[in-house]
């Protein structure tokens, strides 16, 4: 236990060396410093040695060993940009003419979203029995030209996993000499369509565990750099049930990072006849047999294009970061067939014989009003704080999370750090994803600049930030039953209003003295939609609202969130 955080160089041997005093069993509380043993007797009471700790943010090494860079939640500095990151801008959903639905090439896609301000992405086409057989092969050519013509952009290999017994997700791994090898045995041995009819549910739940702990297995072995996955539109069928979401993430947290906040397929709730007149990311469902039944009703929906399992302060996600889990949101295009594009699909394909449609003819067709999904990049980005222009980086800060998210270009760029009261060194504080670990009684503050939008978006206006929201929760530690999604303490605390005009929001903001482990994530809104949240007003007094079924524009409901802070007792 103690190495599910590790960056996997530091777990080749698998020594004690890795785990910090306080963790390691085999040392008795006799032999530790005073401060380790007060430290062990708070994990302790919090639950948080023994199974499940791995999975904890809690689960921390000393603040030495984090500043070492040898944990990936560690307040970690590196670069010059805003708050000592390069922000890197990107999607990692994405379909080309190798999914059963999809259409345009890969660099199609690269070349509108590095067109559109992304700096990275990821091809994930669907897992099916024609992409398991041939898929994977016959896209990284494609992939492999396009990284060759367009060197400012980084392009990952992927795929859509069919998660046994629930819905789909990103895998992703880092480019190299088996990228295509790893994911093609992945995908045979672990996708839902691979797998027998006649599994249970059970059989289901277990097969996803190992297809996470075999990626994880793959990046031990060397096989590749890294491997991520990233649940993807957690909440549209109501088949991610939390305690699967829980045991994706402990299978192994350096893998199973997160999901999204906010699906693609944003254009398909623009009013007809201008567009599909449907509901923003396809979320238009109502329960089935496979649906967990805990679910509420209005889980089934978008809230200000949100995901309800984000959207809803109090709620699933919450509750996972009360836990002190760390699990982070992103957003994507999901892009499929784009809105307004005149391309058609090629003529005379066949998908089940090739594994791909014949390239688009362009211009060919009428304009797509019908289609539900935008470009990558042209709406929802993510945008991390990496260390350097790399795959590595990219990898290494979305399993950091050090992640913010938007729709619409709200804002340019955002730093959050959260640090002791007073501190006034330059690009200090801990950022986003990170772990601040103070004695108890310490005062921390909230350091917060966003550089608001100066320039028009794709849409061809300048977004208006008018709020700012701070939300924090109490750490309580595990949940005795996984299928809890709620976090009782968790509520909007501040609430900010921008003033118009201004160039940039810079705010410093009192976390008061340290009493009991906390967190602290963010959102912000351009105003224009608001209710009280699921979880009542004093909750949640201004959030966002229920997406209308028919009539949703996406650009008139803008809003912006963060991923955590923690901050913790030494």
């Amino acid at each position: 236990m103690g190495h599910g955080h590790h960056h996997h160089d530091h777990l080749l041997d698998g020594g004690a060396a890795d785990v910090a005093p306080a963790l390691d069993l085999s040392i008795p509380d006799s032999e530790l410093s005073p401060s380790d043993v007060s430290r062990r007797g708070f994990l302790r009471g919090a639950g948080l040695l023994g199974a499940g700790a791995a999975a904890s943010v809690l689960a921390v090494p000393s603040g030495a060993e984090a500043a070492a860079g040898q944990h990936s939640h560690g307040p970690a500095g590196g670069g010059t940009e805003k708050g000592g990151f390069t922000w890197l801008a990107g999607d990692h959903h994405i379909h080309t003419q190798y999914s059963s639905d999809g259409q345009y090439r890969a660099v199609d896609q690269a070349k509108n979203g590095r067109a559109y301000g992304l700096n990275w992405l990821v091809i994930t086409d669907h897992g099916s029995n024609a992409h398991a057989k041939i898929g994977v092969d016959k896209v990284n050519p494609d992939i492999l030209a396009t990284r060759a013509e367009l060197k400012d952009l980084l392009t990952f290999q992927g795929l859509e996993w069919n998660i046994p017994a629930a819905e789909h997700a990103t895998v992703f791994v880092h480019p190299g000499k088996n990228e295509v090898a790893v994911l093609k045995q992945f995908e045979q041995t672990y996708d839902g369509s691979q797998l027998p009819t006649t599994n249970t549910d059970a059989q289901n739940e277990a097969a996803a565990i190992a297809g996470i702990k075999f990626l994880g297995q793959q990046v031990r072995q060397r096989k590749v750099e890294g491997a991520l996955f990233l649940a993807n539109h957690p909440a549209r069928r109501g088949i991610d049930s939390p305690h699967e979401i829980r045991n994706w993430r402990d299978a192994d947290p350096t893998v199973a990072i997160g999901f999204e906040g906010a699906p693609g397929h944003q254009a398909a709730g623009i009013k007809a006849p201008y567009g599909r007149g449907g509901a923003r990311g396809y979320y238009d469902n109502n329960p089935s047999a496979a649906s967990y039944a805990g679910y509420p009703l209005e889980s089934y929906r978008t809230w200000g294009g949100f995901d309800w399992m984000t959207a809803t302060v109090g709620g699933l996600w919450d509750s996972l970061l009360a836990e002190g889990r760390a699990w982070w949101i992103t957003v994507n295009s999901d892009s499929h067939v784009n809105y307004l594009d005149q391309s058609v699909r090629g003529p005379g394909s066949d998908f089940e014989l090739n594994g791909r449609y014949n390239d688009p003819v362009y211009g060919g067709g009428a304009l797509n009003t019908t289609a539900g999904d935008f470009w990558p990049g042209y709406y929802g980005r993510t945008n991390v704080g990496a260390t350097s222009f790399s795959y590595k980086a990219v990898m290494d800060g979305l399993r950091a999370g050090r992640v913010w998210v938007d729709h619409g270009r709200l804002i340019k760029n955002l730093d959050a750090r959260v640090r002791v009261a007073g501190d006034r060194r330059a690009a200090t504080g801990t950022p986003l994803g990170g772990v601040l670990q103070v004695k108890r009684g310490t005062s921390t503050e909230l350091t917060l600049e966003i550089d608001l939008q100066d320039l028009p978006n794709w849409a061809h206006f300048i977004p208006v930030l008018k709020r700012v929201d701070v939300i924090t929760g109490s750490v309580t530690g595990p949940v005795a039953d996984k299928d809890t999604f709620k976090a009782p303490d968790t509520k909007v605390v501040k609430s900010f209003e921008v003033t118009p005009g201004t160039k940039k929001f810079t705010v410093t903001y009192s976390l008061g003295r340290l009493d009991k482990p906390f967190y602290l994530r963010l959102r912000g809104t351009d105003g224009n939609r608001a209710q009280p949240g699921l979880m009542g007003a004093a909750v949640d007094p201004s959030g966002p609202q229920l997406d209308v079924i028919g009539d949703a524009d996406p650009w008139a409901d803008l809003w912006f969130y963060t991923n955590p802070i923690w901050v913790l007792p030494k």
